[in-house]
């Protein structure tokens, strides 16, 4: 189950990309929760409505939002861990924003259950069960 796995968050950040709303929600539970720490858009968003509202957030903050896959890895059956390269240009600033985010996915029946993204990788590795 943990290869499957690994491919569902990998085509949920492909959807991302191609701003496929549904396609991102077609790999998530109907309860879907999301952690985030960005302040434009953070908090908790809990639900597939408050998910599609969390990514016309980011398309509003920065249209030309985009996640850059450095490594996907499943951490045991039902966990996997991605480390990504978020990047978006300001809608009303202009400026470049780029972060590194370790994301933890914990998925339920080969669905994504929850999402925590953390802007510290070794806080997403302890998270993930990785570190102590």
């Amino acid at each position: 189950m943990s290869r499957e796995n690994v491919e569902v968050v990998r085509r949920a950040i492909a959807a991302v990309n191609a701003r496929d709303v549904e396609g991102y929600l077609a790999c998530c539970t109907q309860e879907i929760e999301l952690r985030t720490p960005w302040a434009e858009v953070g908090g908790v968003y809990q639900g597939r409505d408050a998910i599609r509202r969390f990514l016309g957030d980011v398309s509003d903050a920065g249209p030309d939002f985009a996640l850059t896959v450095e490594r996907v890895q499943a951490v045991g059956r039902e966990r996997v861990l991605a480390c990504l390269r978020a990047s978006a240009t300001g809608r009303t600033s202009g400026i470049d924003f780029g972060q590194a985010t370790g994301n933890v996915n914990d998925l339920v029946g080969g669905k994504i259950a929850r999402i925590q993204i953390f802007l510290d990788r070794t806080e997403a590795l302890e998270a993930a069960g990785l570190r102590e």
